[in-house]
């Protein structure tokens, strides 16, 4: 079993400021002349988790982690409901990373993300494939409106208990329709006991959906802070209520925009919430991208998941660095 390398501290931070009020937090750390690989969070919303720099040789990366808009210590933090999403975007993100690229002086960069952020990834890397040396991508989802629609009505066949609570805790005339875009207005609701169930009733259900997972990290959702819980869920929703402002299967059909881009796609069998299915389309459509199942996996990992990640970023380490 391969060892994760030790957690270490940033050698620099800061805030950067990238237009409409918004001001995202990033941090470098590991080896300021080494590799540049950008750790792209999930969520959305979630905020950048500071474990992910022990993926990476510290030697041979330069480690750079950010948080996106209204998240983690970026600011203004969505968790207050004073503050818009208007400016909140799959676009936005986008032109986020290229500020922070350009900031951090990074002339090409591995991507390294999961769930959401293997979608915000895929369509960065699309729309800049030029500034991407590599991708490793872990738990891949695409945000399509077919599987925000097994992620919150779906599997619920497999865990019909859990998602009745779910949909129940919506207003009766909002149950039989888009359960997504009804949590989206609740979250938005100007009463804060409205605002705080719902929220509470989306990291529920989404815990029941890992619950599973005995050898990964079941509960985690709930465990957020207030303010972080709060933020999550607002993100979320709004971004599934729009479908991630993307087209139903672009991110597949634009996969030929990655080409000759090294990748390394690595998925469990058995995620609930993200079915193989749309990491093995990706596969078929990306040549470049290698496939690795992870058999006792689910969602939130397993040792033996760890063990696919540091490999591909041990294997990604020795191609040079793109700086």
């Amino acid at each position: 079993m391969a060892e994760a390398f030790p957690d270490i501290e940033p050698h620099a931070h800061g805030l950067l400021d990238v237009g409409d009020g918004n001001h995202i937090y990033w941090e470098t750390s590991g080896n300021p002349d080494g590799k540049p690989v950008l750790c792209v969070h999930g969520g959305p919303g979630s905020g950048g988790k500071r474990g992910s720099r022990k993926a990476f040789d510290p030697d041979a990366y330069r480690i750079i982690l950010f948080d996106q808009r209204g998240c983690g210590q970026s600011r203004p933090h969505a968790s207050d409901p004073a503050v818009s999403l208007d400016h909140n975007t799959t676009e936005h993100l986008i032109a986020d990373m290229e500020r922070l690229r350009e900031h951090l002086g990074v002339r090409r960069w591995l991507l390294f993300g999961g769930s959401w952020g293997s979608t915000l990834i895929l369509a960065y890397a699309q729309r800049h494939p030029e500034r991407v040396s590599e991708i490793i991508l872990v738990g891949v989802t695409t945000t399509s409106p077919d599987e925000i629609d097994w992620l919150y009505r779906g599997v619920g066949r497999l865990l019909p208990g859990p998602w009745e609570t779910f949909r129940d805790a919506l207003p009766e005339t909002d149950r039989d329709g888009d359960l997504v875009a009804a949590y989206h207005r609740l979250l938005n609701s100007p009463d804060a006991a409205v605002r705080t169930r719902a929220a509470r009733a989306w990291c529920a259900w989404e815990d029941a959906v890992i619950a599973h997972e005995t050898l990964g990290k079941p509960g985690q959702y709930s465990a957020k802070s207030d303010d972080d819980l709060m933020a999550f869920t607002r993100i979320c929703a709004h971004y599934f209520a729009h479908h991630a402002w993307l087209e139903d299967g672009q991110l597949l059909r634009e996969a030929h925009r990655l080409a000759g881009i090294p990748a390394v796609l690595i998925h469990g069998r058995l995620d609930l919430g993200s079915p193989l299915a749309t990491a093995w389309e990706l596969a078929k459509a990306w040549p470049d991208a290698d496939l690795q199942i992870i058999d006792d996996s689910g969602h939130t990992g397993s040792p033996a998941m760890r063990d696919a990640v540091l490999a591909a970023t041990a294997r990604f380490a020795r191609t040079g660095q793109s700086r």
